[in-house]
């Protein structure tokens, strides 16, 4: 009983020390109450140990109390089973248990009178401690949304103050850029009525200058009229068509191979250096159902075969020859034809030109 009365003097000592302590600043507070929290937890430890201790004494006396008043009674039963003298022994022997069956009693109740007020006392701890931590962490909890709210509505205010002062200088920019820019169309305008005015002027003087040339044209232009005519005829009489047909005869006569012996289009090997460049994409025959068909020179196409979208504009590109009068180079498939447009004759033929 002395050590229980100990530990409940040092515990009670202990928090009386923590409600009287003063106020501290952040950091001593928490160094102090983590101090105070662990010393709380050892004497309630200590506490409750010495109890265990306590209760385990009194029930092992309890328990001796009851074997001997059993064995008393039985020991009575016995002797008065035995006969009448025994049964009419002296009347102390009853009186004697049950002063000791009332002093049990009462020693088991004191002991549940004391039970009850530690339990009380460590549940009165315990609630305090419990409240004293839901305090401090509510306090703690208040301080940092208060700290948070406090931060936000500073963010926020110079937020505000950044943007208003970003508002203020890009106004005042844009002023002076639009200032700036009346001042220049000014000067354009006035650049403009001048360049008007000049040109008004020129127009002026070049529409008089015209009309004079006219006049003089107009009696030039008759005179030329009638000089081309004569022109004309004379060179009618002369022969004019037989050189139209000597032309034409020119045109076909297309040489295959001068162009095969000149180096500027050996197109092969140029095709070996460069092939991304005859690498031009799917060929679309101008029918769905039609299929390749090897040409040769002398074969006469229909003109859907060599249509403008067929023709090779660029022929240097791939060191093809230039072409003259009505022949054009034109692709069908991977080859490449030479055709007469005016009657779809293949010419010339160059097989497997493209990739």
């Amino acid at each position: 009983m002395q050590l229980e009365h100990l530990l409940k003097s040092s515990a009670m000592a202990a928090l009386a020390a923590v409600m009287l302590a003063p106020a501290t600043p952040a950091a001593a507070a928490e160094t102090s109450s983590a101090a105070n929290a662990s010393e709380s937890v050892m004497h309630d430890r200590q506490d409750r140990r010495g109890a265990r201790q306590e209760r385990r004494g009194g029930n092992r006396e309890a328990r001796q109390e009851r074997r001997g008043g059993n064995r008393e009674a039985r020991q009575q039963r016995r002797s008065d089973a035995t006969g009448g003298e025994q049964r009419r022994a002296p009347r102390e022997t009853p009186t004697v248990e049950r002063r000791a069956v009332e002093r049990t009693v009462e020693r088991r109740q004191e002991r549940r009178a004391d039970n009850r007020q530690e339990r009380r006392a460590e549940t009165r701890q315990e609630r305090r401690a419990d409240n004293r931590q839901e305090r401090r962490a509510d306090n703690r909890q208040e301080r940092r949304a208060d700290t948070r709210q406090e931060r936000r509505a500073d963010t926020r205010q110079e937020r505000r103050a950044d943007t208003r002062q970003e508002r203020r200088t890009d106004r005042r920019v844009e002023r002076r850029d639009d200032r700036r820019d009346n001042r220049w169309e000014r000067r354009d305008d006035r650049a403009d009525r001048r360049d008007d005015r000049r040109d008004d002027r020129r127009a002026d003087r070049r529409q008089d200058r015209a009309e004079e040339r006219a006049v003089g044209r107009v009696i030039g232009r008759e005179d030329r009229r009638y000089d081309r005519r004569v022109d004309r005829r004379e060179t009618y009489r002369d022969g004019y068509r037989e050189g139209r047909r000597d032309a034409r005869q020119d045109y076909r006569r297309w040489d295959r191979n001068d162009w095969r012996r000149n180096n500027r289009y050996d197109w092969n090997s140029y095709r070996y250096r460069n092939q991304n460049t005859y690498r031009i994409g799917r060929y679309y025959a101008p029918y769905r159902d039609y299929r390749y068909r090897r040409l040769s020179i002398g074969f006469f196409l229909d003109t859907v075969f060599f249509g403008d979208r067929y023709w090779i504009n660029d022929p240097w590109q791939y060191r093809l020859p230039a072409v003259y009068g009505p022949y054009r180079w034109v692709r069908y498939y991977d080859d490449v034809l030479l055709v007469d447009i005016y009657t779809g004759e293949v010419v010339d033929v160059v097989y497997d030109f493209f990739w």
